[in-house]
């Protein structure tokens, strides 16, 4: 690849106007004034050096004479350059002070030469100039031969690897610019995802938080329905079997004792549920003993006998499980009492390997799955479903016309107890 600064570029740069346009000039007009001091007794040689000068000047003029796309070629830059040597070269064998113009020479080649032609063309001035330091020396002689090829040599050789330094700090420059600006693109990449996946990430937040208050409002209207609803569902039972029951004060109040019973026992569940959100029958005991008192409590308000039994090892469940499964027990309960007509119920809480079970049984009347029974609702079997399901659990309902009910819940086991 080759590497040199463009003439355009050179021609923009204002800073540059004194080293292309300015001193080659210098140097030209200082040699005309030297040569007319010097050879102002000879007529012949002060007018060959004055028309070389001229030549050279008029050379130089037309470097920025021409339109500017043809001077920007690398061919005219070439053509230019040899152009100034072959003149520097004639003036040196005219005159040997005209070796002075090497510094014009050196500039043009350094502006406008690309790499490696630069190279050569440093060379060829430093050569001529070298032959100009070496003009008083004999060349008669193998010292003076000698001394002039050394002259020129060492001319050749430093200003060659000047050449080259300065070569290399230019392809330095340049690929430190091309690293600068991968850097500065590489940033601008990275600022944008970082922007992109500010706002992802507030996204997901904002629907976690609504998935959240989703989760929340589900589980909320679950325990509404579990301690607030199944109660006040007694309590209307318990007063209308009060009316039902007429003039036997007996029946009335044991009724309406059921129903005051009953509304205690809601309103403290509600509380806890408000509050710890768990069912206050498990706070002081374990799920098999909570489904006791449940069951026992229930059976006492329908007037319905209830056999609860407990299977396998017991062993230590999460208090999500053990909230799940008591209120699938409450659930299944408050609908034998409100569609089965049952004369006897059974409870069974089976601990298995790696689940928990629970089955209620009923005798009653029965019903078609596949038919929703009438006027029944339907939110306690959607919510019960809802809270095993957030536990990787599963509800199923068997029934028949005629042959009762069963509906089973399964649990997984969570390793390390209560939670």
């Amino acid at each position: 690849m080759t590497n040199s600064a463009p003439l355009s570029r050179l021609l923009s740069d204002r800073r540059l106007f004194p080293v292309i346009e300015v001193i080659p000039y210098v140097v030209v007009a200082a040699l005309i004034a030297f040569t007319i001091v010097v050879d102002h007794d000879h007529r012949s040689r002060l007018i060959v050096s004055l028309v070389l000068s001229g030549i050279t000047t008029a050379w130089m003029i037309g470097l920025f004479s021409i339109p500017r796309r043809l001077r920007a070629r690398q061919w005219f830059r070439a053509v230019f350059v040899v152009g100034v040597i072959v003149l520097f070269g004639v003036e040196v064998a005219h005159e040997a002070w005209f070796g002075v113009f090497a510094v014009a020479g050196f500039i043009y080649a350094f502006a406008l030469l690309p790499w490696p032609w630069r190279l050569l063309g440093v060379a060829a001035v430093a050569a001529i100039a070298g032959l100009a330091q070496a003009s008083g020396i004999p060349k008669t002689t193998s010292l003076g031969i000698t001394a002039t090829i050394a002259i020129v040599f060492i001319n050749v050789l430093a200003m060659c690897l000047f050449c080259w330094i300065q070569w290399t700090s230019d392809e330095l420059g340049v690929e430190r610019s091309k690293a600068l600006e991968e850097v500065r693109a590489a940033n601008a990449r990275l600022e944008a995802s970082l922007a992109e996946n500010a706002a992802l990430q507030e996204q997901l937040v904002t629907r976690a938080r609504q998935a959240g208050m989703l989760d929340e409002r589900a589980r909320m209207a679950r325990e509404i329905h579990d301690t607030l609803a199944q109660g006040l569902i007694g309590i209307i039972t318990q007063l209308e079997a009060a009316e039902l029951a007429g003039s036997d004060p007996g029946k009335r109040r044991q009724h309406f004792d059921a129903a005051s019973a009953l509304a205690r026992e809601s309103l403290s569940d509600a509380r806890r549920s408000v509050s710890a959100l768990r069912p206050e029958a498990l706070e002081s005991a374990r799920l098999s003993d909570a489904l006791v008192e449940v069951a026992e409590r229930w059976s006492a308000r329908q007037g319905i006998p209830v056999q609860v039994t407990t299977t396998g090892t017991v062993e230590p469940v999460a208090s999500e499980a053990e909230v799940a499964l008591l209120r699938a027990a409450q659930e299944a309960l408050a609908n034998v009492a409100k569609h089965a007509d049952a004369g006897r119920v059974g409870v069974t809480l089976s601990y298995l390997t790696d689940e928990v079970a629970l089955d209620v049984r009923d005798d009653g009347i029965g019903f078609d799955p596949a038919r929703p029974v009438a006027g029944a609702g339907g939110f306690g079997l959607v919510a019960l479903r809802e809270r095993v399901e957030q536990l990787s659990g599963s509800v199923q309902v068997e029934s028949e016309p005629g042959h009762g009910t069963a509906v089973s819940v399964r649990v997984p086991v969570t390793p390390g107890g209560q939670g």
